[in-house]
C-alpha cells in the first residue's frame, strides 16, 4: 500500500523543522554564539535528601544538645540533694560550685567552636548556680547556712547576676528562666515586705527589658508570672503551706497589684514605635488589664474585712487614667478599650459594694451615661456597643432581683433618652455610619418609661401619665426637629389608647374613667388637627 496523505504531511513538517534547525546552527556558528543550556530540573530524591539532612542536623546539633544539658543539670541536682551524712554540711554546695565553675569554663571554651552547646551550657550553669545556693539552706537536716535572711540575699544575688547575663546576651530565654527563679525566691521568702519588694523589682526589670529590646513575649510572660505569683502568695502560699486560704495577707498588698499594672502599661505606652498597635501590644494590654484586675478583684472579694469601695475606686481611677493616657499619647483603639472597660468595671464594683439593693441599680444606670460620654471622647464604638449590652443586662438583673418594679426603673428610661442625645450630638466623632445604637437607646426608653410609670403612679393615673409622656415626646420633636420623637409620641399615644379602652373601661372608678376618656379624646383630636394642618401646608407649598 502507498503512503497516505497524512504520512506525507508529517514528513514535510519534519523536513521543515530539520532545515530550520540547521539554519539556526549555522547562524550561531558565524556569530560565535553558544547554545543555551537548559537547566536540568532537580530531582525529587535530591530535595528529599537535603530535607532529611537538615532535619538530621537540627535534631543532632540542637535538640540533642538541649536534652543533654537538661539531663546533666538534673543529674547534678539529684547529686546535690543526697544527704551526705558523713560529710560536713558545706561540702555538697562546695561540690556544686565546683561543678558550676567547670560548666562555665566549658561554655567559655566552646564559645567559638560549639556555639549551640556553649549557650545551652551557660543556661544550665546559671540554673545550677541557683540550685547550689539553695542547697546551702534547704534539702538537708543540717544546713550550711542557718540564717534564712542570708540565704535569701544570696539567692537574690544569683538572680540579679542571671539577669545581668541575660541583658548582655539579649537573650529572652535566659531572661525568662532568671525571672522565674526570682519569683520562686519571692515565694520562698514569704514575708510580706520581702514579697512586695521582690515582685516590684522584678516587675520593673521585666518592664525595662521588654522596653529596651522590644520583647512583647517577655512582657506577656513576666506579667502573667507576676500576677500568678502574687495571687499564690496572697492565698497563703499553698505550695509551701499546703493550704489554700485567703484573708491572711495585709490589705496593702492590693496596692502593689495596681503598681504592677501601672509598670506593665508604661512599657507599652512608652514603646519606641507608637504609630500603630501591633498584635503583641494589644495582647499585652489585654493581659495586663484583665488578668491584673481579675487577681485584684478576686483578692478583694475573697478576703474578709477589705475596704472594697476604697480599693475598687482606686483601681477605677488607675485603669481609666491609663485609658486616657493611651488615647492622648497615641489615639490607641484597643488598649484604650481594654483599660477603659476595666476602669468602668471597677467603678461598678465600688457602687455595688457601697449601696444596698436596689439602690445600686440606679447608680449603675447613671454610670452607663458616664460611659457613653467618655466613649464619645475616646471615639470608641466598641465601648458604646459593650455599654449598651451591659445596660440591658443591668435592667434585666433589676427586674429579676426586685420583687416589685418601682420608680427606680424611671432612671433607665431617662438614661436611655440622654444617651441617645449624646450619641446624636457627637455622632461624627464616633464615625457611626448608622443610627443603630441611637435607635436602640430610644427603643429602650420607649419600653422602659411606660413600664416605670405603670409601676410608679397610682393605677387611675397611668393613662394620664402616658399621655403626658407622649406630649413630652412631641415637644421634644418640635424643639430638636427630630422625627424619631414624633414616632415615639405616636407609639406612646397608641399604647395609651389601648390601655384606656381595655383597662380603664372596666376597672377604674367611673369618674376617673370619664376623665381618662375626655383627656385621651381631646389629645387625639388635637393631634389629628395638627397633622391635618401639616398636610394642608405641604399641599399648598
Amino acid at each position: 500500500m502507498g503512503d497516505s496523505p497524512q504520512d506525507s504531511s508529517h514528513e514535510q513538517i519534519l523536513e521543515l523543522l530539520r532545515t530550520l534547525e540547521n539554519r539556526i546552527a549555522l547562524i550561531e556558528s558565524r556569530l560565535e554564539l553558544e547554545s543555551p543550556k537548559v537547566p536540568e530540573p532537580e530531582s525529587a530524591p535530591a530535595i528529599a535528601a537535603e530535607d532529611d539532612e537538615e532535619l538530621e542536623l537540627e535534631l543532632g546539633q540542637n535538640w540533642f544538645a538541649k536534652a543533654g544539658i537538661v539531663g546533666l543539670a538534673l543529674g547534678i541536682a539529684f547529686l546535690l540533694t543526697l544527704p551526705y551524712t558523713n560529710l560536713p554540711s558545706f561540702v555538697p554546695s562546695l561540690l556544686g560550685y565546683v561543678l558550676v565553675s567547670g560548666i562555665f569554663f566549658l561554655s567559655y571554651y566552646w564559645k567559638e567552636s560549639f556555639q549551640q552547646v556553649s549557650r545551652y551550657l551557660l543556661g544550665g550553669g546559671l540554673l545550677l548556680l541557683y540550685f547550689t545556693t539553695l542547697r546551702l539552706f534547704y534539702f538537708t537536716p543540717a544546713p550550711a547556712l542557718t540564717n534564712k535572711s542570708i540565704e535569701l540575699a544570696l539567692l537574690l544575688l544569683v538572680v540579679s547576676g542571671n539577669l545581668v547575663v541575660a541583658y548582655r546576651r539579649q537573650s529572652i530565654y535566659l531572661a525568662g528562666f532568671s525571672l522565674t527563679l526570682g519569683f520562686l525566691t519571692a515565694l520562698i521568702g514569704g514575708q510580706p515586705l520581702f514579697v512586695f519588694a521582690v515582685l516590684t523589682l522584678l516587675s520593673a526589670s521585666i518592664s525595662y527589658l521588654a522596653w529596651k529590646f522590644q520583647l512583647n513575649a517577655l512582657l506577656a510572660f513576666g506579667a502573667i508570672l507576676t500576677y500568678v505569683t502574687h495571687f499564690l502568695w496572697s492565698a497563703n502560699n499553698p505550695f509551701f503551706s499546703g493550704e489554700l486560704q485567703f484573708g491572711l495577707a495585709p490589705e496593702i498588698h492590693l496596692g502593689f497589684i495596681l503598681i504592677y499594672a501601672a509598670l506593665f502599661a508604661a512599657t507599652i505606652t512608652m514603646r519606641k514605635d507608637r504609630t500603630q498597635e501591633s498584635a503583641g501590644d494589644i495582647l499585652n494590654s489585654a493581659l495586663n488589664a484583665f488578668i491584673g484586675f481579675g487577681v485584684f478583684s478576686l483578692s478583694t472579694l475573697a478576703s474578709p474585712g477589705i475596704h472594697v469601695v476604697v480599693w475598687q475606686s482606686g483601681a477605677s481611677v488607675l485603669f481609666l487614667g491609663l485609658a486616657i493616657i493611651f488615647w492622648i499619647r497615641e489615639k490607641s483603639v484597643y488598649s484604650t478599650f481594654a483599660y477603659a472597660m476595666i476602669g468602668y468595671a471597677a467603678l461598678s464594683a465600688a457602687i455595688v459594694a457601697q449601696f444596698p439593693m436596689p439602690d445600686f441599680f440606679v447608680w449603675l444606670c447613671w454610670q452607663s451615661l458616664l460611659v457613653v460620654s467618655t466613649a464619645v471622647w475616646f471615639r470608641s464604638r466598641f465601648i458604646v456597643v459593650a455599654n449598651f449590652i451591659i445596660y440591658l443586662i443591668i435592667f434585666v438583673a433589676y427586674l429579676v432581683s426586685s420583687s416589685t418594679v418601682s420608680s427606680v426603673s424611671l432612671s433607665f428610661g431617662i438614661v436611655a433618652l440622654l444617651s441617645a442625645r449624646v450619641l446624636n450630638w457627637q455622632r461624627d466623632k464616633l464615625a457611626l455610619r448608622t443610627e443603630l445604637m441611637r435607635n436602640a437607646y430610644l427603643a429602650s426608653a420607649l419600653l422602659f418609661l411606660p413600664c416605670a410609670l405603670y409601676n410608679s403612679v397610682p393605677p387611675h393615673l397611668v393613662s394620664v401619665s402616658w399621655l403626658i409622656l407622649a406630649a413630652l415626646y412631641y415637644s421634644a420633636s418640635r424643639i430638636l426637629k427630630s422625627r424619631k420623637y414624633r414616632w415615639m409620641a405616636l407609639l406612646t399615644m397608641s399604647l395609651t389608647i389601648l390601655y384606656v379602652f381595655i383597662v380603664d373601661l372596666t376597672t377604674v372608678d367611673p369618674v376617673v374613667r370619664i376623665v381618662s376618656f375626655l383627656a385621651v379624646g381631646s389629645a387625639l383630636l388635637g393631634i389629628s388637627m395638627i397633622y391635618s394642618r401639616k398636610k394642608k401646608k405641604a399641599v399648598v407649598g
